[in-house]
């Protein structure tokens, strides 16, 4: 059983969570959400990276009557960025309750567009303060069916300056609503508008766990979300650690992962919380044994691992949850070794990156992903290295008889090069055996090619079969690649790790009534 169930939380935002792979509720979640179900008042100390967005947000989301196209929630925050960050999230949690919408309103975005919006209907607006009380003079924005408001980083926004501005738009509130405060810190400000202004409000705090090993070198590599896969295959490449641990958000995510690094060759198992205690034993008995090098897994199913030797962790996703960032890392740098760990950020999560430094009060280097000539650089130093254990453990005579008859024609230095050029075809002879699991499609590096049984004359254009892949299947329309229209079948390029995903969902569903067909398209010999 999911354990938000015992948050009594509804069937719709339960699929959500369950969709999205959460297997257990954050402290700050488990705290507030009764509290906010029971209708009260509250003032939750809490740092960004704790679940707070979904403590405040899912209670919240419950509250809305869909039918009702008036603003029913507010919720203030300190930036344009949390705004957005904020309302895309509620926007997630609200996916199968119909009819239901969020909207992030701010300084810097035209107002009129924002009025439009308004006017069209929408039960939760998130916003800055300075241009929520715009609306609010504008009457642009009417706050009688208001129901509850929260201020989400409350001790920032009163940094800020916006204290004047949240008491303006707290004087306008109806009596009759529930409100919440989230700060990282209460400074007397906060006590004072929590006294005016709230109704006997309870306390929930989070203590922010410091970042107990010092000594762990952190990096990051900002990547595209569809060059995730082969930027990690690289990283893996290019450290051969003997134990390592990748941990990704969800347990959709281990699954897809462990299949993927499989069929390429590297020896990796996974572990979450749908796996029996028989399945987990077994993983856990080759992870510690060393029979696989790398573990992949959830955060929850992490617990409780203790393994002194883990030389690397890879963050695949970066976590919602910055404690979960310090529990990871936290599993290298043991026994007094320096540890390693690398995160993978997209473009679009190096805001959140920031929150992260300064939730850990410490920076994360920012490396490149590795190149194929690195890896080779590395693959040179590492058989040195063996040579020269070789050569100290002694025992070479029959050796050194075959190379001495091999100098007669010769040079010492031109044996060595030969031999060692002999090793590096061998390893990349059998890498490439291990990860040409595709065919060549002729796409371009890191795509495939796939083949639509739907073209021009069935009525359809680039634009309807980008708006498909992108809905059905659920990924960015800025990470489909070239689309090639002919009358009766078209082309279409998507990144390698979501071909199977594409094909997937696209078998399931229909163009213009059209029942799809999608294979991988083959090269012409």
């Amino acid at each position: 059983m999911n354990q938000f169930e015992n948050l009594k939380v509804s069937k719709e935002i339960l699929r959500v969570i369950e969709e999205l792979g959460f297997e257990t509720p954050t402290s700050i979640q488990e705290q507030a959400i009764p509290l906010i179900f029971a209708g009260h008042d509250l003032i939750g100390q809490a740092q960004t990276g704790t679940g707070k967005t979904a403590a405040f947000g899912i209670p919240m989301i419950e509250k809305v009557i869909n039918e009702d196209k008036a603003v029913q929630i507010l919720v203030l925050t300190p930036t344009r960025e949390l705004a957005i960050q904020v309302a895309d999230e509620l926007q997630k949690f609200a996916k199968y309750k119909r009819g239901l919408k969020s909207l992030a309103i701010y300084g810097g975005q035209p107002i009129e567009r924002q009025i439009k919006a308004l006017k069209q209907g929408v039960q939760i607006v998130v916003g800055t303060p300075g241009r929520i009380l715009d609306h609010i003079r504008r009457k642009t924005l009417k706050l009688s069916n208001i129901t509850g408001l929260v201020m989400d980083e409350a001790d920032q926004m009163l940094d800020m300056g916006f204290q004047e501005d949240i008491e303006a738009i707290l004087l306008e509130m109806p009596n009759e609503k529930q409100t919440l405060m989230f700060s990282a810190t209460i400074p007397k400000e906060i006590e004072v508008i929590a006294h005016k202004y709230m109704n006997s409000p309870k306390k929930v705090k989070v203590v922010h766990k410091e970042l107990t090993v010092p000594q762990i070198a952190q990096y990051y590599f900002e990547v595209k979300s569809h060059e995730k896969l082969e930027s990690l295959t690289r990283i893996l490449d290019i450290e051969r650690v003997a134990l390592g641990m990748i941990f990704c958000n969800t347990k959709k995510g281990v699954d897809e992962l462990v299949e993927k690094l499989q069929s390429r060759g590297y020896s990796v198992e996974g572990i979450h919380g749908d796996l029996k205690q028989s399945q987990r034993d077994r993983v856990m008995k080759k992870f510690r044994d060393g029979t696989i090098d790398m573990l992949i897994a959830t955060d929850v199913a992490a617990r409780g691992i203790d393994v002194d030797d883990v030389a690397l962790v890879v963050n695949y996703d970066l976590p919602e949850n910055f404690e979960y960032y310090v529990h990871r890392i936290g599993r290298t740098g043991r026994a007094g070794k320096l540890g390693l760990a690398y995160t993978l950020v997209t473009p679009r999560q190096i805001s959140t990156l920031k929150m992260l430094e300064r939730y850990i009060k410490s920076k994360l280097v920012r490396r490149k992903v590795p190149s194929v000539n690195d890896i080779v650089e590395k693959q040179k130093q590492h058989i040195a290295d063996g040579i020269s254990a070789i050569i100290e453990k002694g025992g070479l005579s029959e050796n050194i008889n075959f190379i001495e008859k091999l100098a007669e024609t010769y040079n010492s230095i031109e044996i060595g090069a030969a031999l060692l050029k002999m090793i590096i075809k061998q390893e990349e002879a059998e890498l490439n055996e291990a990860k040409e699991t595709h065919i060549n499609t002729g796409a371009e590096k890191g795509m495939v090619r796939l083949y639509f049984n739907i073209g021009k004359r069935h009525g359809i254009n680039a634009g309807n079969l980008l708006g498909a892949i992108a809905n059905e299947a659920g990924i960015d329309g800025s990470d489909v690649g070239a689309i090639n229209m002919y009358d009766k079948f078209s082309f279409v390029e998507v990144p390698r790790e979501l071909e199977r995903n594409v094909i997937k969902a696209m078998k399931k569903n229909r163009i213009k009534g059209r029942k799809i067909s999608v294979e991988v398209a083959k090269i012409r010999e």
